[in-house]
């Protein structure tokens, strides 16, 4: 099982509720974040990607330099990078990093205009990214590259150096059909938002199935979600009822511009089957502007939540993105209570 959790890359303070603390935003601030989860038990983190945020390639290069262990997971989008610039820049990373970095294949519509993107539609805009997965592993595999594909062409194109063991994993979300059959076919971990049980093990069934021929070791899966834990049961719902209560409005900016992606609108949706699903999948957040990762949230205390990922891993989920605000303090809480005791860490082998 893999833990990782999660780093905001933004200048603004206070993101999805964070102390808005002095320097949020600089080296300093990312880097005191990223020894942190270092030090509590975290493999690593994600670190998002957006037009208007900072470059996550810059940020993950950076948090890379200045720490041991820590692997980041970044984000990035096939419409900013052309295949052949992100293979060797990725490359030269994970090489100087030891073979730390992660990477996070992102799909969902940005602001596309603001950085000379085109592509819109949905269908071509997984057709480019399954053509941007196979032409960078092959970059990453093979000398004297030619690839003549609908999207991305090259000639003659090889890597200096060569990333040990294939490259870095590519990790891949979407709940789409188009989605997951590129996911099926090209991704080492496919991401799911917080849904609950039945729907993660309807999906794993359907993309086990979408995968039995393909080429790649057998396709992982993992859950990037939110995590409430206190001390008591009691403690943990009120402080997440009124966490919700609180936010109003104030978390809009977070959803999708472009409308809810086939993910997120399944997120959405489960607010019409009750506030909490299974043992505790709290699902109000999304009724009042919690996006992405913030629409569904674990709540209880560190055994019941344990409780509910270990449910998670029996369905095939092996890797997990987690996080909660304020992110430095929960880094180390969740660290402490879920990574560092026995009930998660004994339960993985």
């Amino acid at each position: 099982m893999t833990f990782l959790w999660y780093i905001p890359n933004t200048v603004e303070p206070g993101h999805r509720g964070d102390d808005a603390v002095a320097g949020y935003g600089t080296l300093e601030h990312s880097v005191d974040l990223a020894r942190t989860a270092e030090e509590h038990g975290w493999e690593g983190a994600l670190i998002g990607t957006g037009w208007g945020r900072p470059d996550t390639f810059t940020v993950a290069t950076a948090i890379a330099a200045r720490t041991t262990t820590f692997r980041p997971l970044a984000a990035i989008r096939p419409g900013y990078w052309q295949p052949a610039h992100f293979a060797s820049a990725a490359a030269t990373l994970d090489h100087l990093s030891g073979g730390r970095l992660l990477v996070n294949i992102v799909s969902g519509q940005d602001n596309l205009a603001a950085y000379g993107d085109r592509e819109a539609d949905s269908a071509q805009r997984y057709a480019r990214t399954r053509e941007f997965m196979q032409l960078v592993r092959r970059l990453w595999t093979e000398e004297n590259v030619t690839y003549r594909g609908e999207h991305f062409q090259v000639n003659g194109s090889t890597v200096v150096p060569r990333p040990a063991g294939g490259g870095p994993r590519l990790y891949f979300g979407g709940a789409s059909e188009a989605a997951e059959r590129v996911s099926a076919a090209e991704a080492d971990v496919q991401l799911f938002w917080g849904e609950p049980l039945e729907g993660i093990a309807e999906r794993i069934d359907r993309l086990r199935k979408l995968s039995v021929d393909r080429e790649l070791p057998p396709l992982e899966f993992g859950l990037r979600i939110t995590t409430l834990i206190r001390d008591t049961t009691a403690e943990a719902w009120r402080d997440a009822e009124a966490r919700v209560a609180a936010m109003g409005d104030r978390d809009d900016r977070h959803l999708d511009r472009h409308g809810p992606a086939v993910g997120q609108q399944r997120l959405l949706d489960l607010a019409a089957r009750g506030d909490v699903l299974d043992t505790c999948l709290y699902t109000a957040p999304g009724r009042h502007g919690g996006g992405g990762a913030g629409t569904t949230w674990l709540v209880g205390t560190a055994d019941e939540v344990a409780l509910a990922l270990r449910r998670y891993r029996d369905l095939g989920v092996t890797h997990f993105i987690l996080s909660d605000t304020p992110y430095k303090e929960e880094t180390a809480r969740v660290g402490d209570a879920l990574l560092k005791k026995a009930a998660l860490s004994s339960s993985a082998g």
